[in-house]
């Protein structure tokens, strides 16, 4: 029988630098750990349970004798640290190259090809920035000349900030589809275009939620692919479409909040009776730690750990649920970008009596080979990276 398996990454919730983080300059980058010493009262009461506390030192959040779910950690052995190479390494592909970065901006050559291709005027910024800064700093000038705003941060994105009544969204949209198809490949295939609309007026702009990123397709097969081709149902919540360019998907829903992904998350698992449910839940990352928020960022983990009962009861004895992230985005250091950290990871099922240690897994590609064995492939995986952990989790189910 071919079970349900729910996968919820929480996005940028990382659990501890990792032994190359000075090659980031992510050193003491600890998401969770960090939030907990400095966030009054943080309690995570059900992942407690989980074992969220067994992984690493948690002040709040100590071990628990019992934990109901598998608990341990797994490194990133791609390179780089963006949600892009996260998430196929999640999926068994890992990124060998690195993705290009534009620590002084995109080069002249580039921005000229932006501009023809789009038949644009101008553009305004071109410089790694907060996206908050950069409307706040460029916002009136955009709202003068009608160019939009072109930034870039630590991570391989090229990124275009546009007031939704200046560029109306269906037009950012297409700029940034032609950006991606057209100017942004070769050597400056960046990792994601990523619209970035705002509205507001001088001294209050604001973001809306019509971000939209707009991926590289993956350089090779991943699990959503091989699950796909044995007609296995694989289901994207979030922003997920958008990280794995559509591809393996067979049905996708868009959310723009936590909230919205975690009603989601429980309307497609209580209709769904197997297959696999793939859901991101951004505000950690995006909200919080990209602005150095921790108060911001201990709460929206507190309002995922209070649904999670509500999650599970709609997993019956063969259903699995995995709780992992792509990243770690310490709110705690003074980088608002994201850190190299490992992750954590919880596999849980209703028959475990009580959770082992998976221990330290040496890439996030260890995921995707034991979701392919819960789904009983085997040979087929022979084309993804990673080592299985199924003969540490299969006597419970």
């Amino acid at each position: 029988m071919i079970p349900k398996i729910l996968v919820i990454i929480l996005d940028g919730v990382g659990v501890g630098e990792l032994p190359d983080a000075y090659l980031y300059n992510d050193q003491g980058s600890n998401t969770l750990g960090n939030i907990s010493k400095v966030v009054k009262n943080f309690g995570l009461n059900n992942l407690q349970k989980m074992g969220i506390g067994n992984i690493i030192s948690i002040d709040s959040i100590p071990a628990t004798e019992i934990p109901i779910a598998h608990f341990g950690k797994m490194a990133e052995k791609s390179k780089g640290k963006d949600s892009t190479t996260g998430h196929w390494e999640l999926m068994g592909l890992v990124t060998e190259k690195e993705f290009p970065t534009y620590p002084s901006g995109f080069p002249e050559e580039l921005l000229d090809k932006f501009l023809e291709f789009n038949s644009l005027n101008g553009y305004l910024g071109n410089k790694p920035a907060s996206g908050t800064e950069i409307i706040k700093e460029l916002g009136e000038k955009h709202q003068q000349t009608g160019y939009p705003i072109v930034y870039t941060s630590a991570d391989s994105v090229f990124q275009i900030a546009a007031h939704e009544a200046v560029i109306p969204l269906e037009r950012l949209y297409e700029i940034c589809k032609v950006t991606r198809i057209q100017v942004c490949v070769g050597e400056h295939s960046v990792a994601r275009v990523i619209a970035r609309p705002f509205l507001g007026e001088p001294g209050n702009y604001y973001r809306t939620p019509n971000r939209k990123d707009f991926s590289l397709k993956p350089n090779g097969k991943t699990l959503l692919d091989i699950l796909y081709e044995n007609n296995i149902l694989t289901i994207g919540i979030g922003k997920i479409e958008d990280l794995y360019a559509g591809m393996g998907l067979r049905h996708i829903v868009h959310t723009k909040s936590n909230l919205e992904g975690i009603k989601a998350i429980i309307q497609e698992s209580r209709k769904v009776a197997n297959g696999l449910i793939l859901a991101n839940l951004v505000d950690f990352d995006q909200l919080y730690g990209h602005r150095n928020d921790p108060e911001g960022f201990a709460k929206a983990l507190e309002e995922f750990d209070a649904k999670l009962p509500e999650i599970i009861e709609t997993l019956n004895s063969s259903d699995w649920l995995i709780i992992t992230a792509d990243h770690g985005n310490d709110p705690i250091t003074p980088s608002t970008d994201h850190s190299r950290e490992y992750v954590p990871i919880l596999v849980y099922n209703k028959n475990i009596k009580t959770g082992k240690n998976i221990g330290i897994r040496k890439t996030f590609a260890d995921l995707a080979k034991t979701i392919g064995n819960l789904f009983g492939l085997n040979t087929q995986l022979n084309q993804l990276s990673g080592e299985s952990f199924y003969h540490l989790i299969k006597s419970e189910n």
